[in-house]
């Protein structure tokens, strides 16, 4: 059986073969820059939200996000409708609660698509998966006012109450599906001075998901990845300006190898 990072490399090296193509059901806000993510990751995106559409988009998808951060109720009709045909075909789906806890729409969002759908991975800040497991959190709009360790011991219990692996990105990662406990320590601070990384992170998971059946192994590495390019890329950035090019090329170069022997993954 191969190491985490033997994995990591592995799943890297098979994404860059396939191209799986990740159909994104995201935000106003992110829509550009995920899909340049994806596409420098070695993935093909496609961001498709018409009601009448989101079913046969997600025939043809390898991974499915859902991610509400610009939500209307329109939208979230279509989240659930292409959750459903996902769930059928089984086609991995990775929910991104942004700003779950902040408002109504939000969580009961979120809440909706979990019960009705069959998602693999919910990947939120401490804040968000705070707030879907009912405790008690803090959030300034869609940012997380708590910390990881803060959210660790409520993503254990939501992972086994939903029996769904919850991944919680910060200065160090926290994947769970309620039995096993990865910590990811890769990544860099100028990664949370950019708009739209975590929304980011969430579409790589789905990417790695194409290609890796285990829904922990799938974003535990691709959180390994995802982190390691954003080291590489504050090594050669000024600033979050300068920061956004240095990191999609980053995740563009970043070699297999590279990853098996940089990727700091315990647990």
């Amino acid at each position: 059986m191969p190491t985490i990072q033997q994995q990591a490399a592995l799943n890297l090296t098979k994404l860059r073969e396939t191209r799986p193509l990740v159909h994104n059901i995201t935000n106003f806000v992110v829509m550009n820059f995920t899909a340049n993510i994806l596409l420098a990751s070695g993935a093909s995106p496609v961001m498709a939200h018409a009601e009448n559409e989101v079913e046969e988009m997600v025939g043809f998808a390898r991974a499915l996000v859902l991610n509400i951060g610009t939500l209307t109720d329109d939208w979230v009709d279509a989240m659930v409708k292409a959750g459903k045909k996902a769930t059928s075909l089984g086609v991995p789906i990775i929910l991104d609660p942004v700003g779950a806890g902040a408002t109504t729409l939000r969580t009961n969002a979120a809440k909706r698509i979990l019960a009705e759908t069959k998602v693999s991975v919910v990947r939120g800040n401490a804040s968000e998966i705070l707030a879907l497991a009912g405790a008690q959190a803090h959030t300034k709009g869609v940012d997380a006012a708590d910390t990881v360790d803060q959210a660790a011991e409520q993503a254990i219990r939501l992972a086994k109450e939903l029996g769904v692996p919850v991944a919680i990105t910060g200065p160090q990662d926290l994947i769970t599906d309620g039995c096993r406990v990865i910590r990811v320590d890769n990544g860099h601070p100028l990664m949370g001075a950019v708009t739209g990384t975590g929304c980011g992170a969430t579409a790589v998971i789905a990417a790695f998901s194409g290609v890796d059946p285990d829904p922990v192994s799938a974003a535990a590495t691709a959180l390994a990845y995802y982190g390691l390019a954003g080291e590489r890329a504050a090594a050669g950035a000024n600033g979050p300006g300068s920061f956004v090019p240095c990191f999609l090329d980053s995740l563009y170069n970043l070699t297999p190898a590279e990853l098996e022997h940089d990727a700091r993954i315990n647990g």
